[in-house]
């Protein structure tokens, strides 16, 4: 694999400039990052809980997703993310990995020493405000997730999650918000949502009998009336905290 490619950070580049003013210097400083690229297979592990972490990890390609697993061996998805997404960041400056993340799908990933990272931070503190923004913006994400699996009903948490990717992809540019295939399986959004897989099948079902989406095949979701999935959803683009404007928000 690659020990440095300028290019493949460009995606981190993107990814903080949405949350910070950058100027040339910022964005040849992120690009001049010390990093190497490495293909994970599907299942793969991005970092296990409890050991020290030492780089951290831009997803070039591919999904990953957050999760811990409890005392009876039970696992609970936290997050998914994305290409752009800097999925390592609070383990790499935490140290040790209080939760393990791992890929849904092959993935490509750029791994960055963890020291790099913060001497960034330090020197470029347009860099290392994006940087922050951007794990408040990871938190705000599980505090929906947290109201999501404790107070929403099944029919509301699984409509939730399927507008929530579908306005992720559309903002990151790697799909329609109304036609798009989803790289987890009904176990995953069981883990994703605190339900069991047979009930997330007859959520999907029960959403498809009321014209909110139409499948293909068993991972495919067609949204015909996104303002309807989304009222189903108690779905509310706030906590995403995207930039006004933000072309993505139009409703289709």
């Amino acid at each position: 694999m690659s020990d440095h490619d300028e290019s493949a950070l460009l995606p981190m580049v993107r990814k903080l400039a949405y949350w910070g003013d950058f100027d040339a210097a910022d964005q040849s400083a992120i690009l001049d990052l010390p990093h190497r690229t490495k293909r994970i297979e599907r299942n793969g592990y991005i970092a296990r809980e409890r050991e020290t972490t030492t780089h951290s990890c831009l997803l070039l390609s591919g999904f990953a997703f957050r999760h811990k697993i409890v005392v009876d061996g039970a696992r609970q998805i936290l997050a998914i993310h994305m290409k752009g997404d800097l999925v390592d960041l609070q383990n790499s400056f935490l140290g040790v990995a209080d939760h393990s993340v791992q890929t849904l799908t092959d993935a490509l990933v750029a791994m960055i020493p963890r020291d790099a990272i913060k001497q960034l931070a330090l020197q470029r503190p347009r860099v290392g405000m994006a940087m922050w923004y951007d794990t408040l913006v990871d938190a705000s994400v599980f505090r929906e997730w947290i109201a999501n699996v404790g107070r929403r009903d099944a029919h509301t948490r699984v409509a939730h999650l399927l507008c929530e990717f579908s306005l992720r992809l559309k903002v990151a540019g790697l799909g329609k918000a109304t036609d798009y295939e989803l790289p987890m399986s009904q176990e995953h959004i069981a883990d994703c949502t605190g339900l069991t897989p047979v009930h997330v099948n007859r959520t999907l079902k029960l959403l498809e009998k009321e014209n909110l989406i139409s499948r293909r095949t068993s991972r495919s979701i067609r949204i015909g009336d996104w303002n309807r999935l989304a009222d189903a959803g108690d779905f509310d683009t706030n906590y995403l905290h995207l930039r006004e404007g933000e072309s993505a928000l139009a409703r289709v």
